[in-house]
């Protein structure tokens, strides 16, 4: 079962990098492409190979960090 892309927002995640997906689309390239909407998803952390941002990233400040 290769071949297969899911694109979505995240909405929260677990230390076992099990990831919770909205809006998700899967774009299936085997035996012939096409996409189909999920919806709301559950990805389990073991089966997923990469991550990465579907548009780009941006430096902001430290949320975490006192203000002065």
């Amino acid at each position: 079962m290769g071949g297969r892309e899911v694109v979505g927002t995240l909405k929260g995640y677990d230390q076992l990098l099990n990831l919770v997906l909205d809006d998700v689309e899967e774009h299936i390239q085997e035996p012939e492409p096409h996409t189909r909407s999920l919806g709301l998803v559950v990805l389990r952390g073991p089966l997923i190979t990469i991550v990465s941002p579907v548009d780009g990233s941006e430096e902001i400040a430290n949320p975490f960090m006192a203000q002065e």
